[in-house]
């Protein structure tokens, strides 16, 4: 038997055993909620050291940051990455997944989960688990009281229905709201980068308004009336299960609804001074 077929069997033995392993225990049902939130904090440190690698060789401004503002530069990619994970998810199985399809003979649909829903739920929670410890760590310069409250109510729901399996669906609407984060992201750095007074910050105010409004206005009030039409549905899920249900996604909306109103201040200082 030649070198060469020897190393082949070897590797194919042990790409045999790994994916007996990952089956068997990383992506088996009992351990999916503990290896996703692993999964998620790794992949949160993988994207800062690759965000502050990246930066250092292709952004001439990063270089100039003082150090408080580097790890906020990275803190964001972080976020960044995330949002769009989450929301691309998210939009999924609220919207064309069969899983929470009103059609879908599968039970209540505050009841229903599924593997792939867990295991999302899990590395958004990894996120917030990371992203809360930096924001404490260095409070408060990543964020005030608002952003600790926010990430604080957002885990502890999001925790809940991964390791329950109830009201996913209500989970991933209120995720989605994490689409406008990319833009609130960009604000930043473009804000960092000196070019406040471009167009691209122009463009970028209008995007947050139209963004803000569909995935944190409107997306709320469509999830309210969701949760109205399906109320008998809501209250037989835990007592806890419901309170959260109607309890986190009334506080963060009213948090949306006071920083919406700061949006439309800041755009409308933007336009004025483009005329």
């Amino acid at each position: 038997m030649t070198v060469a077929r020897r190393t082949a069997m070897a590797f194919k033995t042990y790409q045999n055993h790994a994916e007996t392993l990952v089956k068997n225990y990383v992506l088996s049902d009992p351990f999916i909620p503990y290896t996703s939130v692993l999964g998620g904090m790794f992949a949160c440190k993988m994207v800062y050291d690759l965000s502050q690698l990246i930066s250092t060789f292709y952004f001439r401004s990063y270089i100039t940051l003082t150090k408080i503002q580097r790890t906020e530069w990275n803190n964001r990619a972080i976020s960044t990455i995330h949002a769009i994970f989450i929301s691309i998810m998210s939009l999924y199985f609220v919207f064309w997944s069969d899983l929470f399809s009103e059609n879908y003979p599968a039970g209540l649909l505050t009841f229903r989960n599924s593997s792939m829903s867990t295991f999302t739920l899990g590395i958004s929670i990894g996120y917030f688990i990371a992203d809360l410890g930096m924001i404490c760590w260095l409070y408060p310069a990543l964020g005030g009281i608002e952003y600790v409250l926010h990430h604080a109510l957002s885990g502890i729901a999001v925790a809940y229905s991964m390791f329950t399996g109830e009201g996913q669906l209500y989970t991933f609407m209120v995720l989605i709201s994490e689409l406008t984060t990319p833009e609130i992201n960009m604000r930043w750095y473009l804000d960092t980068a000196g070019l406040k007074r471009s167009s691209a910050y122009v463009i970028n105010g209008v995007v947050i308004f139209i963004a803000w409004l569909v995935a944190r206005i409107l997306l709320f009030v469509y999830m309210f009336y969701h949760v109205y039409v399906h109320y008998d549905e809501v209250m037989q899920m835990h007592p806890f299960g419901s309170l959260l249900v109607f309890v986190v996604p009334a506080i963060l909306g009213v948090m949306n609804l006071v920083w919406f109103g700061k949006i439309v201040k800041g755009l409308k200082k933007t336009l004025a001074k483009t005329q």
